[in-house]
């Protein structure tokens, strides 16, 4: 894809929705750092269902440090390896209580300390809880970057470097939202819905779904 073309293509996702949002619920910097932790391989509506009695008593490490892990293994029971995630969870809090004083850090290489939270993860937090131009290459973003061959990657790190370089500046700061929603609503896996697609004709994916003939 041209420069011309991709600076086109997020000119006209801003110009649909000026502010994407995440679809997570959280309500500060840490309960989002809980909420995505627990997004890996779950749904945003799923892990949305478990948090919300959780997040009305939990809101800082310290108080899940307090909750302790049994009890937060009732919580997100119905959440896809919820036992794993309970333990790391638990284990973030103790080092985010103990290293960073119970606060968020602001930079990928401590996110990345904490029990966990991988690159991807980091990302998420670094761009919604403190509007850092970061890209966290999920599933949607991956397959969007190479099929409409903005950023073809075998890796979802050769992908998301490659975002970093083409991406304008202008729209970097949101360009992780616009992507995914992209991915998620309307670039789908199965059968993308090319016709209803605001960008399809600066996309190079050579197997566009067309519409059915009356």
């Amino acid at each position: 894809m041209k420069k011309a073309d991709i600076a086109e293509f997020f000119r006209r996702l801003q110009e649909r929705d000026p502010e994407p949002k995440g679809e997570l619920d959280y309500t500060n910097s840490y309960t989002l750092l809980v909420a995505v932790a627990l997004s890996a391989q779950a749904t945003d509506i799923g892990v949305n269902k478990a948090t919300k009695a959780l997040f009305q008593i939990v809101s800082t490490p310290r108080q899940m440090l307090d909750l302790g892990e049994e009890k937060l293994k009732g919580y997100i029971k119905t959440i896809g390896l919820y036992n794993t995630k309970a333990k790391n969870i638990i284990k973030a809090a103790q080092m985010l209580v103990d290293d960073f004083e119970g606060q968020v850090p602001e930079n990928r290489t401590d996110l990345e300390k904490l029990a966990g939270v991988g690159r991807k993860t980091a990302n998420v937090v670094l761009n919604i809880a403190f509007g850092q131009p970061t890209i966290a290459v999920d599933t949607h973003l991956f397959r969007v970057g190479n099929r409409t061959g903005m950023a073809k990657g075998k890796t979802p790190l050769a992908v998301e470097l490659k975002l970093e370089k083409v991406i304008p500046k202008e729209y970097a700061r949101h360009a992780h939202h616009w992507l995914i929603l992209h991915g998620r609503y309307i670039c789908k896996a199965r059968k993308p819905s090319c016709p209803t697609c605001p960008v399809e004709d600066l996309c190079s994916y050579p197997k566009k779904t067309v519409l059915d003939p009356l």
